[in-house]
This record gives structure tokens, C-alpha cells and sequence, in this order.
């Protein structure tokens, strides 16, 4: 027998079965999908250890599954019987004939797809959404629950049965029910209201320098986000104030070696994501501007991995985007000192020295706030970061 347990590498955040893609009985390659877990923030498939039979079915959809935690037997050799397996949670009932129709699915090279987990089928029939019509973003094209999850939110998929010109269908309004990312988030931050004394700090940064040296490198070809500069900038600001990259430990502040920034990334309706920009501090702009394509373009595409949102050491919301002036305070992410908001760069009036006289000019500008854990940082800490941080983004040289 092959155990497949659930992987040790977890964020501390809970994570339950969301469902299985292989039923007792089935073959099994080495690699082969067999199960999806999700937490509040990643949805992963379980990779079969071996090749075999699947024997048993230890946690079935919806138990929690803890780090380590036995999921599944594997029988190599001589496994020619189904082994029972345990009564599994009450799903929504359909009627016997839906339920036993797959939905086929063309793959790239032409061969019928017919895989598809009973999540899945459960999910596409109780939104009518044709399973043949959904891009699968799993392995080999298959299609996954956060599939048919991200087509039901956008209402963009054609219903079975309709013609392939029918307008996108229109959710009904009333009562959202919690899903599994709404329950965690929750969970996550009334905790971290209840245990981290928060304090936020407000500052205005001037956005010309560095609005001046992203069109330039944008002239040459290479094209960098603001947020890229943001992670850049708060790098390098840490040197004045290393407790922003701690966190509170029962005997001792513990001091990051490495600046690990997590970046908020909305997802709609879904919550959001903070994937890690890992070692900040020892990348230059570019290589921090192509991390961050490459995490924002997989966290919207439901592909990242759990190692690429565990691990931060500090956190940035750039709540800015969306229109926010100012946000405070904003809720530290647990384990965390510090979180930066910075809110939306508008072109505002401002009073400059030149030649030795006052003058009205027209600059862009942004609220930044720095919110601590009261245990970990002082204000004079909080402060002085903020100073270096604003400073180096107003004084960023040009190309």
C-alpha cells in the first residue's frame, strides 16, 4: 500500500478536501490529480505518490484536512477489487440519469474528456453551465471546481442546451451564501483584531520621480507597475527600522533574515490573494516588476501554489487601484508587524520652494499608512520608516 497524505507546507490556515478526482477502484499513474484541497486562499490538486489502484478513500469531500494527514490508500500489486468506501457527506440530490451523464470535454488534441470529478458535475448541473464550453485550468485541460466557480460568478457561460449565440446568462439577485475563502478571511481577521493591537500612521508621498523614471524605462521597453517601485521602495526602507519585518513572539521579537513582501490581490466577488514577492531585498526593480506579473497573472487564474502565498514578512495593500483615498486601519496580516496601504495617485496642488519662493504646483500624490502591531513597533519606528520609505520614492534618480 501507497499512502497519500496531505502536504506538510501550510500557511496555518485550514484546508478541507474539495474533491476527488479518482473513485476507489480506479487506476492510478504516478502524478496522476487525486484529489483537490482548498484553503482560504489556494485551491491544490494532490498528486498521486504511485502507481496503483486507489483502495481507500480515508477523508472524503469537506473534512478538514491537516497537514500530514492521511487522505488515501494506494494498492500496487494484486489490487483487482473496489474496497468500500466510507459513506460520504449528503450532496445536493439530482435525479440518477443527470447524474450518471458525464459532460465530455475536447481536449487539444481531439480526444474526449470525460473526466470530471463528481464536485464538478454536481456544480455544472445545478447551474446549468455546459462543462464542454469551460477552459479547464487543470492538469491536461481538465476542468475544476474553481472552474465552474469563476464561470457561475461571471455568468459568461452558455447553459446546456442553449445555442452558442445565447447572451450571458444574469445571476438573480438576494443572499450570498459564505464559501470556504469568505469563512477563513473572516476568521483570519477577527483574530488578528482580537490579539495585535493596531496603530496606523498617515504620510503623503510625491509620485513625479517616480512617475518620470517608469515612462523612461517604459520608452526602452520595459514595463514596470507602480506596485513594482512600492515593494522596491519599502525593501529598502527597512534598514531604518528592521522590527517592521518581525513579528511578536511570546519570549522575543523575531526579526525576519529575508523581506518577504505579499502583495493584496483582489479576486472579485472571491475575496482576495497575497502572494509573496520572496527576498525583496536582494532584487533589483525589474526582477521585483516581472515577480509580480508572473503571481498577479497566476493568483487570477487560480493557479498559484501554497508556496507562493506563505512566507511573508511584511505586506502591502494597494488599495489605491480601486479608487481609495485612505484606508486605515487596514488588518494586519497575522504573524505580520506591519502592513502598508497606499491609496489612489491623483494629481493634486502642493506648495514647492522654488528659487527661494513658495509656488503652488501640480503634482501626483498619494496617502500612505503604515499600520503596526502596537507590541512589536513604537511610534518612532513607524515613523522613521515612513520618512525613508516617502524619501526614496521622492528622490528615485532618473534613467
Amino acid at each position: 500500500m501507497i499512502e497519500v497524505r496531505v502536504p506538510d507546507e501550510q500557511e496555518g490556515t485550514k484546508a478541507v478536501v474539495r474533491a476527488w478526482l479518482k473513485q476507489i477502484g480506479d487506476a492510478v499513474a504516478e502524478n496522476d490529480p487525486l484529489v483537490e484541497l482548498e484553503t482560504d486562499k489556494v485551491t491544490q490538486e494532490v498528486p498521486s505518490p504511485g502507481a496503483g489502484v486507489l483502495a481507500e478513500i480515508v477523508l472524503d469531500a469537506d473534512a478538514e484536512a491537516l497537514p500530514g494527514a492521511l487522505l488515501a490508500r494506494i494498492e500496487t500489486e494484486g489490487a483487482t477489487s473496489k474496497t468500500a468506501r466510507a459513506e460520504p457527506v449528503q450532496a445536493p440530490s439530482f435525479s440518477a440519469a443527470k447524474e450518471e451523464q458525464p459532460f465530455e470535454k475536447l481536449r487539444a488534441n481531439g480526444e474526449l474528456e470525460t473526466r470530471l470529478s463528481p464536485s464538478v458535475r454536481r456544480a455544472c448541473l445545478q447551474h446549468g453551465i455546459d462543462a464542454s464550453r469551460l477552459k479547464g485550468t487543470g492538469r491536461n485541460g481538465r476542468v475544476t471546481r474553481e472552474d465552474v466557480d469563476k464561470a457561475v460568478a461571471s455568468a459568461t457561460v452558455v447553459s446546456v442546451g442553449e445555442p452558442t449565440t445565447a447572451q450571458p446568462r444574469q445571476l438573480s439577485g438576494g443572499d450570498i451564501p459564505h464559501d470556504r475563502m469568505r469563512l477563513a478571511i473572516a476568521e483570519n481577521m477577527a483574530r488578528a483584531v482580537a490579539e495585535q493591537p493596531h496603530v496606523t500612521a498617515v504620510f503623503e508621498a510625491d509620485f513625479t520621480a517616480v512617475a518620470a523614471h517608469k515612462a523612461a524605462m517604459a520608452a526602452k521597453g520595459v514595463k514596470l507597475s507602480y506596485t513594482a517601485y512600492i515593494v522596491k521602495a519599502a525593501a529598502e526602507a527597512m534598514a531604518v527600522a528592521p522590527a517592521i519585518n518581525g513579528r511578536w513572539e511570546a519570549d522575543r521579537i523575531a526579526v525576519s533574515p529575508t523581506i518577504d513582501v505579499g502583495v493584496g490581490t483582489a479576486l472579485g466577488e472571491k475575496g482576495l490573494v497575497v502572494p509573496v514577492v520572496k527576498d525583496a531585498g536582494s532584487l533589483s526593480l525589474e526582477q521585483i516588476g516581472a515577480r509580480l506579473d508572473d503571481l498577479t497573472r497566476r493568483a487570477r487564474d487560480g493557479k498559484l501554489a501554497r508556496s507562493d502565498v506563505s512566507g511573508g514578512s511584511f505586506t502591502i495593500s494597494n488599495h489605491g487601484v480601486s479608487g481609495s483615498l485612505l484606508a486605515a486601519p487596514i488588518i494586519l496580516h497575522q504573524g505580520q508587524a506591519a502592513i502598508l496601504g497606499v491609496g489612489k495617485l491623483e494629481k493634486r496642488v502642493v506648495v514647492r520652494t522654488v528659487n527661494g519662493r513658495d509656488a503652488m504646483l501640480i503634482h501626483p500624490m498619494a496617502y500612505v499608512t503604515l499600520t503596526i502591531d502596537h507590541r512589536v513597533v513604537d511610534g518612532h519606528q513607524t515613523n522613521a520608516w515612513l520618512s525613508r520609505f516617502v524619501e526614496i520614492l521622492e528622490g528615485w534618480p532618473a534613467v
